[in-house]
């Protein structure tokens, strides 16, 4: 499972991923955001 949060009442949902048509327990939102961790990546420049 994994957590995305809702685009329509902003709240956390664990969805599976293989599962087809995906909605929002809550508010029954469609559009998700893939959560993202905090830690920021260094890239060096050419």
């Amino acid at each position: 499972m994994t957590s995305y949060k809702c685009g329509k009442c902003g709240r956390t949902v664990d969805i599976d991923p293989e599962k087809m048509g995906i909605k929002c327990p809550i508010c029954g939102g469609k559009i998700f955001y893939k959560e993202r961790g905090t830690v920021a990546k260094k890239i060096k420049a050419r």
